[in-house]
C-alpha cells in the first residue's frame, strides 16, 4: 500500500482517530463566525421581506435579484480562487455559507446552483482563459449560471444522455442539439454548463451561452416545494458553441460531472443541516407555547422524545459535516501554492472523500427529512396549515433526498467506492475483513470487568460497528464477487453501517475534544447526544448485519457467524426517557438547537 502524507476517504474504518485530530464546529475561528454573520444578515435583511412572494406566490424572478444582491457581499465567491476575485475559503468555511443560506429557504437551491455547480466545473477543470473571463463575474453576480446534467431519457444514469455535440466544418465551433431538464436557475442564467457527446459517444462539457440562437428556455415547473427557485427544461436546436467554450477534455467530461456532483453533495448535507436547525427553532418554541391538558406541550414525554431525538440526529449530522471538512482541509494544505493544475490537484483530493461525501449526503437528507416530519407532528394542525413555516419545510425537505443523485444511488456508492480503493490499494480493507472474520469465527476473548471512562461504552459499540463493515462487506465481497454489484439490498445495508459507524464516532470525537479542551462536566450534553443516538445505531447497525449474513451464508457457517455477530454487538441499555429528558430540557431552554 502506497505511503500518503496527508488523510484520505474511507480510512475511518480501519483506523482509530485521536479527537484532536478531528475538526469541529467548535474549532471555528474570528473570521468564519464573521463570515455566518454576513450570511445571517443577508438572509434578514433580502430575503425575510419577500420571503411570502418568493416562496408562497413562487415568484422566481426574485432569485436573479437576490443573487445579484450577494454577489457584493462575497457569498458567491467562496470558492472562487483570490486570483480570480474570490475568497478561496478553506472547506469550513465553504459548508459554513452553505449551512446558513440554508435559512432563505428557497434561495439556498438557487444559491447552491450558482456558486456551487454552475461555478465550480470552471473553477476546477477551466482553461486559464476561461478562469480570466468567467471567475471573476461569476464571484460578484454579474454573470449567473446554471448545471445542465438531467434529460428527460437520463437522470441518475448520467451518462446515458442524448445531447449531441458536432464539430462544425470551419473547425471554430461545435453545434449542440438535445434538451435538459430540471435546471436550476435556467429561468435567468446567463450561461450553462451542458453535457454532450462529441459525434454522440465522447461525453463532453460545454460553457454555454443562453442567450445564443437557438437556445430556448421552457417553462417554470410547477413543484411540491423550493417553489422560489427557477427550475425550467433547456432545449438547444442546433446552437453553435465556439471551440474555446469546451470545457476540461474531450469524452472526459464524467469527471467533471462526477466530482461536482460529489462537492455537490457535501454541501447539501452542509445546507440540510441548516434545514435541521431552521425546523428546530420554529417548532420548539411553540411546544412551549401550547398548552393542553394543563400543561405545555413541551412537558409530555413524547414531545420530549421527539425534540432529544431530532437534535441527536442533527448533532450527528453536523458533526460529520464539519469533521470531513477538516479532513479535506488538511489533505489540500499538502499542496504546493501555484504548482501547476493547483485546482485540479485540489478536485482530485476531495474526490478521494466521495465516501463521507455520499453518506453525508444520505445521512444529513434524511435526518432533515426527520426534522421536518417530527415539527409538523409538534404543532398538530397548525404544522398542516402554511401560515406556519413547518408545512413548507415539509414540503421543500423532499427534494433533498433526489438531489445530487438519490440516496438509493449513494447507498450504492458507498460500498461500491470502499471496495475501489481497497482494490486499487489505497485502503488496507481486504487484510483488516479477513482479520475480522477470523475474530467472529474464533473463541471469544475476555476482558477483565472495571468501571468504564468517559463515553468509553461509546467508544466500544463505535469499534464494533467498524468491525460489522469489515466483517459484512468482506463477507459480501467473498460471497458475491463481480456480482456485488448487482446485490441491492445487501450494498444498501453495508452502506447503512458504515453511514452509521461515521456519524456515531464523529459525534464521539467531538465530544470527547471538548472533554478534552474544556472539561467533562462541559462536554455532557453532547455526551448525552452520543450515548442516544449511538445506542439506537448499535441496534441498527447490528440488525443490518444480520440481514447480510442471512443474505450470504447459511447452515452452519451462518450459525457460527452469528454468534461471532452477537459478540460484537452486545452492550448494556441506556435509560433512554432519562437521556431524552435531559437533551429535551436544554433544546426547551435554548428555543433551538443547542450542544450547550
Amino acid at each position: 500500500m502506497a505511503t500518503r502524507t496527508y488523510p484520505t476517504g474511507g480510512e475511518f474504518i480501519l483506523r482509530e482517530t485521536a479527537p484532536t485530530e478531528c475538526f469541529t464546529p467548535e474549532d471555528f475561528d474570528e473570521n468564519q463566525r464573521m463570515i455566518a454573520a454576513t450570511v445571517a444578515d443577508f438572509v434578514e435583511r433580502h430575503i425575510a421581506p419577500v420571503r411570502d412572494e418568493f416562496e408562497q406566490k413562487g415568484n422566481t424572478a426574485l432569485g436573479r435579484d437576490l443573487l445579484k444582491a450577494a454577489g457584493p457581499m462575497g457569498l458567491l465567491m467562496a470558492d472562487i480562487p483570490e486570483a480570480y476575485g474570490g475568497l478561496g475559503a478553506d472547506k469550513a468555511t465553504i459548508m459554513l455559507v452553505s449551512e446558513g443560506v440554508a435559512w432563505g429557504g428557497s434561495f439556498a437551491v438557487t444559491h447552491g446552483a450558482q456558486a456551487g455547480i454552475g461555478t465550480l466545473p470552471i473553477v476546477y477543470y477551466g482553461t486559464p482563459e476561461q478562469k480570466e473571463f468567467w471567475l471573476p463575474k461569476l464571484a460578484t453576480g454579474e454573470v449567473l449560471s446554471c448545471y445542465a446534467l438531467t434529460e428527460t431519457g437520463s437522470g441518475s444514469d448520467a451518462l446515458a444522455a442524448a445531447t449531441t455535440a458536432v464539430l462544425a466544418p470551419d473547425g471554430q465551433h461545435y453545434v449542440l442539439n438535445g434538451a435538459k431538464q430540471f435546471i436550476t436557475n435556467a429561468g435567468y442564467a446567463d450561461i450553462c454548463i451542458v453535457f454532450a457527446k462529441i459525434d454522440g459517444e465522447k461525453f463532453t462539457a460545454f460553457i454555454v451561452d443562453l442567450k445564443a440562437p437557438g437556445v430556448t428556455i421552457g417553462p417554470e415547473e410547477h413543484k411540491m416545494g423550493i417553489k422560489g427557485s427557477s427550475t425550467c427544461a433547456i432545449v438547444l436546436e442546433d446552437v453553435k458553441v465556439p471551440v474555446g467554450n469546451l470545457l476540461g477534455e474531450i469524452g472526459k467530461g464524467h469527471h467533471i460531472a462526477f466530482n461536482i456532483l460529489n462537492v455537490g453533495r457535501f454541501k447539501l448535507g452542509a445546507s440540510t443541516m441548516g434545514g435541521i436547525k431552521m425546523t428546530m427553532k420554529h417548532a420548539v418554541p411553540y411546544t412551549k407555547q401550547r398548552r393542553q391538558f394543563g400543561q405545555a406541550l413541551c412537558e409530555f414525554g413524547l414531545i420530549r422524545r421527539k425534540i432529544a431525538d431530532v437534535m441527536a440526529h442533527g448533532f450527528m449530522a453536523e458533526s460529520m459535516v464539519y469533521r470531513t471538512a477538516g479532513l479535506m482541509d488538511a489533505a489540500l494544505s499538502t499542496r504546493e501554492k501555484g504548482a501547476p493544475a493547483y485546482e485540479l490537484q485540489g478536485v482530485r483530493m476531495v474526490e478521494e472523500f466521495s465516501i463521507e461525501c455520499s453518506m453525508i449526503k444520505v445521512f444529513a437528507s434524511e435526518a432533515l427529512a426527520h426534522a421536518a416530519e417530527e415539527g409538523v407532528q409538534m404543532l398538530g394542525g397548525y404544522g398542516y396549515c402554511s401560515e406556519y413555516p413547518l408545512e413548507r419545510f415539509y414540503r421543500d425537505e423532499r427534494i433533498n433526498r433526489i438531489f445530487e443523485g438519490t440516496n438509493e444511488i449513494n447507498r450504492m456508492l458507498v460500498p461500491g467506492m470502499i471496495m475501489k480503493k481497497a482494490l486499487k490499494g489505497e485502503l488496507a480493507f481486504l487484510g483488516a475483513a479477513k482479520a475480522v472474520a477470523d475474530e467472529l469465527t474464533g473463541m471469544p476473548s475476555f476482558v477483565e470487568p472495571h468501571e468504564p471512562g468517559f463515553l468509553e461504552p461509546e467508544a466500544k459499540q463505535v469499534a464494533a460497528m467498524k468491525k460489522l463493515v469489515l466483517a459484512t462487506l468482506g463477507l459480501a465481497a467473498q460471497k458475491f464477487g463481480l456480482a456485488l454489484k448487482d446485490q441491492q439490498g445487501v450494498l444498501a445495508d453495508v452502506a447503512d453501517i458504515a453511514m452509521e459507524t461515521f456519524a456515531c464516532e464523529s459525534g464521539l470525537l467531538r465530544a470527547l475534544k471538548k472533554a478534552g479542551r474544556d472539561g467533562q462536566p462541559a462536554a455532557e450534553p453532547m455526551a448525552d447526544m452520543v450515548r442516544l443516538y449511538t445506542h439506537d445505531a448499535m441496534e441498527k447497525a447490528s440488525t443490518l448485519a444480520r440481514n447480510v449474513l442471512g443474505a450470504c451464508c447459511e447452515g452452519d457457517e451462518l450459525r457460527v457467524m452469528q454468534a461471532g455477530l452477537r459478540r460484537l454487538g452486545k452492550h448494556e441499555p441506556v435509560n433512554r426517557a432519562k437521556l431524552h429528558d435531559r437533551i429535551a430540557e436544554r433544546v426547551i431552554a435554548a428555543e433551538g438547537y443547542t450542544v450547550g
